[in-house]
């Protein structure tokens, strides 16, 4: 890797000036802001620009915040171990964002009383069935966490685990992988009590009702664990100090014994594991955006070294489970950038023929096999449908007739079920819960969300085109209230994401009925870089075709206000990590065009951070972003697009940013970059404002009041903005 020589940095100013340099003085509050008197007149924090001078690849450039920057040599970052400088620059940020946002108390106190009183009837997802046994999680009225039972067929319910409990004086709790040992003696998770994605992996013994933590730190939770068929052993993926996935143990579920399955050392290779569908094997997935491997771990030796399916080749992706006997490998190969289906023999893993050929611009999405039949999940014109595959070749599709909907095919069902249940719902669709019987396909609907004081037929969604700079037709859904006149007065929150293949689907939201009962209408813009329209709608959007996804996105702004749905000034963008990319390029680019954006835990420093080889990221994902440190053109394309290399002398609107100081993934010095260097060159007055949450990462508390107070916050602020 080519070294990068930083040199042209002045002495660091004492601690003390910086602190008074950033806080300013009580005199401040005369400051005069923009926006006709809508925001207080509160003087904002000054971050000092000291010379950063970075030569790469014959190029040159001035980080003067580089300063933010903090990396603890051990352990993550806390409130106590911050530089004294980067911890009064946030403090400050975060004094000064509250006194912005002060007026807007009320307004947020109501926008959050209205989406809890929605979600006060909330359900959760009905029982999943195994063996015999009933599992549930369910939130109680009121309650911020679940609860999680099992119980025999009318029996009474057992309770595994009660996150509340587990939460309790937790300054930060999120967990995930909750799932029962195939003899169902056992039950594990994994959780993060520290906000960094770092998780520990509990098991219950449901014979004695002991929980004990068998992994204490840097375990894996997002498809990291995995009881082994005998149920014997935990499968699971542990962290190193970069926060990479790179080994997979095998731990026994007294937690008595640990062996090393596998170690990783390429930094650009993702790791997950799992069971196959009929129990058959362990299926160890290393993957990269160009390649895949996968290793298996044969039930009947599952002590075994994992056997490799095919070595890993780059440009050749594919992912292996069992079905029919055998095995089937989901893949790209032979140019099959949609995806095609084969069946593999077991032993040899020889390809023995075609299940689903390839189908430009029907991509194969997801898989659940059962012995009955092969359930995929697939796109057609960027339309989720199903499909049921017998074992005699047979077929029979599921759909729906929404303008904009999305379907959801949960895993962890039981291979030997009749009948495969699904998830459907759309912007006005509350989440229903439908068993399709694998014979005759007939659907009942099992269970729906509740949503109290709602009516679906008070709203309505569309499904919109917007013609983008090149030609290309860019998909927009769009929620408002039945009758909403198209009169260009109604406010506008525009989403988008548009990065790594991950679509935006248009899901049922309580926080965005909650801003469309105010007068707004909600637009989801499926831009590229996404993959709603396939694999080439993604490529569209990536790497040196990355500018595509902010003009798509600008499109769609200007094709609602042309429309009359929305004006321009009117229209607040938001986006979410990446989508913080979106938001952040396309306000450089069109900065008139939106009435206010609201970057959370937005990626906008592009160049410096896909310039660091050691953030846990970066090697992963140079093929969709490019090697600005070996590669020029990449250099020079990323410097052309980073939000924060490009913020210029213009009228910025209003900007939200948000943070979080444990996040690994994108970390909070990307935000205070960017909200630093607008709030210097904007020429509007309008606030920029940074808001760091002190003690999660990338992902906030997972309880239901602390993610509709955030949208409560990013709400009231649009409306404000408007």
């Amino acid at each position: 890797m080519q070294n990068i020589e930083k040199k042209g940095r002045r002495a660091f100013m004492g601690s003390a000036a910086m602190a008074a340099l950033l806080l300013g003085t009580r005199a401040a509050w005369a400051f005069e802001q923009g926006g006709a008197g809508r925001w207080p007149k509160v003087a904002p924090p000054q971050s000092p620009r000291i010379s950063h001078v970075i030569d790469q690849l014959g190029r040159q450039r001035d980080d003067a915040y580089s300063w933010m920057k903090f990396i603890p040599a051990t352990g993550e970052r806390t409130h106590d171990n911050l530089p004294e400088a980067v911890g009064a620059m946030l403090k400050a940020e975060n004094a000064y964002a509250d006194a912005i946002l002060a007026p807007l108390a009320s307004e947020r106190a109501k926008l959050l009383d209205a989406m809890l009183a929605r979600a006060s009837g909330d359900t959760a997802a009905p029982a999943l069935e195994k063996d015999g046994w009933d599992y549930e999680s369910a939130r109680l009225a009121g309650a911020a966490h679940a609860i999680y039972t099992r119980k025999r067929k009318g029996g009474t319910p057992e309770q595994l685990v009660d996150e509340a409990v587990r939460a309790k004086g937790q300054p930060y709790f999120r967990s995930t992988g909750h799932q029962p040992s195939p003899d169902h003696r056992y039950f594990a998770w994994a959780e993060d009590v520290i906000g960094n994605d770092r998780h520990r992996i509990v098991i219950r013994d449901n014979q004695s009702g002991e929980i004990r933590t068998i992994v204490g730190k840097d375990a894996y939770g997002y498809g990291g664990l995995v009881f082994a068929p005998s149920s014997r052993w935990l499968f699971w993926i542990w962290r190193d100090a970069h926060n990479r996935p790179t080994r997979l143990y095998r731990t026994s579920a007294d937690g008595k014994v640990t062996d090393l399955v596998y170690e990783e050392k390429d930094p650009a290779i993702f790791m997950q594991v799992k069971r196959t569908a009929a129990d058959g094997f362990i299926a160890l997935t290393l993957a990269g955006p160009e390649t895949a491997e996968v290793r298996l771990v044969s039930a009947a030796d599952e002590t075994a070294a994992p056997a490799i399916v095919w070595p890993r080749k780059t440009g050749v992706l594919y992912d292996i489970d069992e079905w029919n006997d055998g095995l089937i490998a989901l893949t790209d190969a032979d140019d099959a950038f949609d995806m095609a289906l084969w069946r593999l023999d077991p032993k040899s893993f020889r390809t023995l023929e075609t299940l689903v050929p390839h189908r430009p611009g029907t991509p194969i999405l997801q898989l659940q096999p059962f012995a009955a039949a092969l359930v995929r999940l697939e796109r057609v014109d960027g339309l989720h449908r199903l499909v049921i595959l017998r074992p005699d070749g047979s077929e029979r599709t599921v759909a729906f007739d929404d303008p904009a909907y999305a379907i959801e095919l949960p895993g962890e069902q039981s291979y030997g079920a009749s009948s495969v249940m699904i998830v459907h719902q759309s912007p006005k669709s509350p989440r229903r819960w439908i068993r399709v019987d694998l014979a005759s396909g007939k659907q009942s609907v099992v269970q729906e969300q509740a949503v109290a004081n709602f009516d679906p037929d008070d709203y309505e969604v569309e499904r919109l085109f917007a013609p983008a700079p090149d030609g290309e037709m860019v998909p927009i859904t769009l929620l408002s209230r039945r009758g909403a006149p198209k009169d260009g007065k109604a406010p506008l929150l525009q989403y988008g994401y548009g990065s790594y293949g991950v679509p935006s689907d248009p899901e049922f939201s309580i926080p965005a009925l909650a801003l469309v009962d105010r007068g707004w209408r909600y637009a989801i813009a499926h831009v590229r870089g996404g993959s709603e329209k396939g694999r080439r709608w993604f490529l569209g959007g990536r790497k040196f075709t990355k500018r595509n996804s902010f003009t798509d996105f600008i499109a769609c702004a200007e094709h609602l206000a042309a429309e009359g749905y929305t004006a321009k000034g009117k229209v607040v963008a938001y986006g979410l990590s990446a989508g913080g990319l979106l938001v952040g390029a396309s306000m450089n680019i069109a900065p008139t065009l939106w009435g206010g954006v609201i970057a959370q835990v937005p990626f906008v420093d592009m160049l410096n951070t896909m310039s660091d080889g050691a953030h846990p990221l970066v090697p992963l994902f140079r093929p969709d972003w490019g090697d600005p440190l070996a590669d020029p053109k990449a250099y020079d394309y990323i410097a052309s697009i980073s939000p924060y290399e490009n913020v210029r002398a213009a009228p910025y609107p209003p900007l939200l940013c948000t943070a979080g100081l444990k996040d690994d993934r994108v970390a909070y010095w990307e935000p205070a970059k960017l909200v630093a260097e607008v709030r210097r060159r904007s020429t509007s007055g309008n606030p920029a404002l940074l808001m760091t949450d002190m003690d999660s990462g990338h992902q906030g508390s997972a309880d239901l009041k602390s993610e509709y107070h955030q949208k409560a916050l990013f709400w009231a602020f649009a409306m404000r903005c408007v």
